[in-house]
């Protein structure tokens, strides 16, 4: 079975290490990338003699010099990264981020808990989302 290469692009060391603890409760082999930027996040999609072909994206919204709306835009232009499947991860409860990022293309919202003690007890916690949604579209990919 193929490794999973995942692909986090997070500002917040608080948010890697949380999505770091969720992915490891996966019984799932995995690669998992990091960019704390879009800019960043880009250069590892597009350089190299081996580009990263990421089978997710976990996006943050609000990030320094380049945003995940404005990386969703590029993405969603360029031939060779437009089908990726992407899930914005934000404290966001904007209305009009979460419609311009359903018009470029996600596959999913998740809103990040602002409470890490009770980050368990959320229903759309980071950990719910992976044990129920990213096993299955993990699974799916590498069988």
């Amino acid at each position: 079975m193929r490794q999973a290469n995942i692909l986090l692009v997070e500002d917040d060391e608080l948010d890697t290490i949380s999505v770091q603890r969720s992915l490891k409760k996966l019984e799932i082999q995995y690669l998992l990338h990091t960019a704390y930027n879009g800019i960043e996040a880009l250069k590892l999609l597009r350089e190299g003699e081996n580009p990263l072909r990421p089978d997710v994206i976990f996006l943050d919204i609000n990030m320094p010099r380049m945003n995940g709306i404005e990386f969703l835009k590029i993405l969603r232009n360029d031939p060779d990264l437009k089908d990726f499947k992407v899930f914005i991860m934000t404290t966001s409860s904007e209305s009009s981020d979460r419609a311009t990022a359903e018009e470029l293309g996600i596959s999913g919202y998740i809103i990040k808990p602002l409470n890490y003690n009770d980050n368990t007890k959320r229903s759309d916690s980071m950990d719910a989302f992976v044990q129920f949604h990213l096993r299955k579209i993990l699974l799916n990919e590498n069988t």
